[in-house]
This record gives structure tokens, C-alpha cells and sequence, in this order.
């Protein structure tokens, strides 16, 4: 009988979508989850808390790869620390982590920055704790995920006037496409930091807010606005894109047509 492969963020956007490729290719999925859940059909919930590290002892033990999708815009280190401290000490598992476009690239320095590119620098953070592990590692950089950018605009355009960042470039990115490549990571072997993953268009931010506009028959003013901050800058100099790994194949036009 073969190892189940151990999934953090295994109910959250991509990590349904990772278990679900997981399953059709004959894995048996561990998936880590705050809450319990049943178990069945191939899938095992384990109740675990990678902020406090309460459980996740038994979740790593026999597991020989695992996916960590959990993540958000702070602690990412912490939790992550927590997760490999406690796979090291039951074996040598091959982690294969999903960080971000620009993580790198994009300087969080000010608390304006923090505030709206604090997810760059938690992601960043993690992806050191990985390197630094010990453990043999992948580590696959996307850019914004389709459904990402959709709750970003739909926030926007509650508004009567819908207020822009004025320069901001976007390369929005299928999450199943994503899912697709992380599968594809974690049944080869350890590969350190992959091409990263973008989406098949680069668009101005205006041109995504005017097309969800036009998909739901809305009308909106909208405002271009300049934000401060190192972070901004990086953004409107493209740090968040990956022109060269335009490998996805969805772009938001189709995804709007069905989800919006």
C-alpha cells in the first residue's frame, strides 16, 4: 500500500481542487483541516492547527511527499516552520510548496505596504523556511488566481465610483490550472524553485474591473488612483508577472463567462 500524500489548505480554493487531481490519479489524500470532517472515498481528514502546532504530528507521520497550500497574508513562516519541524522528525518527506509571483521581488517595508501586499512578504518568508529546511523541497511561484481577482472586484464595484491603482498590470491565473502542475510536482522528484505559473494574458487592473462590468450589465465610474509605497512601485514595474511563463490556459474572460 503506497503513502498517502499529506495536503495543508486542502478546503480552501486550490486545495479542493489539488485533492480532487490527487484522487483521479489513485493517491490516497491525508488532508490537514482545523474542523473535522468525514473521511471516505479516498480522502483521510486529520484534525490538525499548523498555528499551534496541535496535531500535526500525527498528520506528517508516514506521508512520504506533501502539498502545503495553507497560506494567507500572515504567519505563513510560522505555520510553515511548525509543519516542517514536525516532518523532519518522522522522516524525509518531499515538500512541494505554492508561493507567488514576485514574492521576491516586491518590498513590504512601510505599514501602507503591509496592509495590501503583506501576502508577497508572508509568502516570501515561508519560502526561505522551505529552502532552509533540510527537506528535499519544490517550490512553484503563481501568479493571482482568477477567483482572487473576482472577490477583489467584487468588492470594488459596490461602490458608485469603483477606485482603481492606476498603473497596476495583472496576470490572472486558473486555479485548476495551478492544481494541474502542483499534481504534477509532487509525483516528481524534488526540483528546488520551478518556472513559475502565470496566466495566458497580462491585462491593466481597469480592463478586468470593465470587463466584470460589462459580464453582470453594470455601469460604474471608475478612478484611477496612485498608491504610495515601495510595494506599489514594484507593482506598476511588473514585479507581480510572469511574462515568460504564460502557461496557463484559461484566461478571465472565460472565467467570467461561467462564473460571474
Amino acid at each position: 500500500m503506497t503513502s498517502p500524500i499529506l495536503l495543508t489548505g486542502g478546503t480552501g480554493t486550490l486545495g479542493r481542487l489539488v485533492a480532487a487531481r490527487l484522487r483521479s490519479a489513485g493517491s490516497t489524500v491525508r488532508v490537514l483541516s482545523r474542523h473535522r470532517q468525514p473521511s471516505g472515498d479516498g480522502v483521510e481528514f486529520v484534525t490538525g492547527d499548523l498555528a499551534t502546532g496541535a496535531g500535526i504530528d500525527a498528520a506528517v507521520v508516514g506521508v512520504q511527499t506533501i502539498v502545503h497550500c495553507a497560506g494567507g497574508p500572515k504567519d505563513d513562516d510560522h505555520k510553515t516552520t511548525t509543519l516542517v519541524r514536525a516532518a523532519a522528525a518522522f522522516g524525509d518527506p518531499h515538500l512541494v510548496f505554492i508561493s507567488v509571483v514576485g514574492a521576491e521581488r516586491i518590498p513590504v517595508v512601510s505599514r501602507v505596504d503591509r496592509t495590501m501586499f503583506g501576502y508577497f512578504a508572508s509568502k516570501r518568508a515561508a519560502e526561505l523556511v522551505v529552502e532552509e529546511s533540510g527537506l528535499p523541497w519544490t517550490t512553484l511561484r503563481a501568479t493571482q488566481f482568477h477567483d482572487l481577482v473576482l472577490l477583489a472586484v467584487r468588492q470594488l464595484v459596490k461602490l458608485p465610483v469603483v477606485p482603481v491603482p492606476s498603473g497596476f498590470l495583472v496576470q490572472p491565473v486558473d486555479a485548476g490550472d495551478v492544481a494541474d502542475r502542483l499534481v504534477e510536482l509532487a509525483f516528481d522528484k524534488p526540483a528546488g524553485l520551478v518556472p513559475d505559473i502565470a496566466g495566458p494574458r497580462v491585462y491593466p487592473m481597469t480592463d478586468l474591473v470593465r470587463g466584470y462590468l460589462r459580464a453582470t450589465h453594470r455601469r460604474r465610474l471608475i478612478l484611477p488612483v496612485r498608491l504610495p509605497g515601495a510595494a506599489a512601485r514594484a507593482f506598476r514595474a511588473g514585479a507581480n508577472l510572469a511574462p515568460d511563463q504564460a502557461v496557463g490556459r484559461r484566461t478571465w474572460e472565460e472565467f467570467l463567462a461561467e462564473r460571474a
